[in-house]
């Protein structure tokens, strides 16, 4: 274990470990290559990588292949961390991931005005004319919002709280289930509606995204959406597809 850490400890070493992980089995000048490092330099280092057990090599004619060898890294996880802390590590993972996805926004134009399109927001309706959910609420801070089908069923495909509210120029909720607040570490989503010229500027923003995955499926959606209500207000007609069908192809 000793030699383990002491291999672990220099940066170089490392870095060729990250390489091998990255594209497995890779002679000595490929690593290198990939590294800008001297044959002489990464040769002592994978000496010392292999000591450890960390990589093992394969002759492959004139040619000797590098492989990660991940147990002795495993071993010190099974020894060191899943004995103690491990399930306080998977949360402290999962916070760090969602701080590293990046807020989403979008910006459009609509020829309108912001009450009118503070009411495409807010009106259950209108809402469900482009959006294919009815949004409901009475859109007080504090109050639950529901996205709920236009089936007749009643079941509330999403939601959340509103956070803050102040028509017709801004309206902030949280965008998860019903009744799900930032506290509970639900997204949160913010529109903006500003006079621009004779039209109007509107924007969402989307924060707190728990995963990269969510962020390309809203980065889909918002778009489509946005399209849809545009024309409702534009033209007084939603787009001949709707928006769920626009953002998956």
């Amino acid at each position: 274990m000793d030699r383990v850490f002491k291999a672990l400890a220099d940066p170089t070493r490392r870095g060729l470990l990250d390489s091998l992980r990255a594209r497995d089995g890779q002679t000595l000048g490929e690593l290198c290559a990939g590294l800008d490092m001297a044959r002489q330099s990464a040769t002592q280092h994978l000496a010392v990588l292999e000591e450890a057990n960390l990589i093992s090599t394969v002759r492959r004619g004139r040619e000797k292949l590098h492989y990660l060898n991940p147990v002795p890294i495993n071993e010190i996880r099974r020894r060191w961390i899943a004995a103690f802390d491990e399930p306080r590590l998977a949360v402290l993972e999962a916070i760090k991931e969602r701080a590293m996805v990046p807020d989403y926004v979008y910006v459009t134009y609509i020829r309108s005005t912001a009450e009118r399109v503070w009411a495409a927001l807010t009106d259950a309706d209108l809402t469900a004319a482009y959006w294919g959910h009815s949004n409901r609420s009475d859109w007080r801070a504090g109050s639950t919002w529901e996205h709920l089908r236009t089936d007749g069923s009643g079941i509330a495909d999403g939601g959340g709280v509103v956070v803050e509210t102040d028509p017709p120029r801004r309206l902030v909720i949280t965008f998860g289930m019903p009744g799900e607040r930032p506290e509970d570490g639900a997204a949160t989503v913010t529109f903006d509606v500003e006079p621009w010229q004779e039209i109007v500027r509107l924007t969402v923003t989307h924060t707190h995204l728990p995963s990269h995955e969510d962020r390309e499926a809203i980065a889909q959606g918002w778009p489509a959406v946005f399209a849809n209500l545009k024309s409702l207000l534009e033209t007084g007609s939603v787009l001949p597809q709707a928006p769920w069908e626009m953002a998956t192809g």
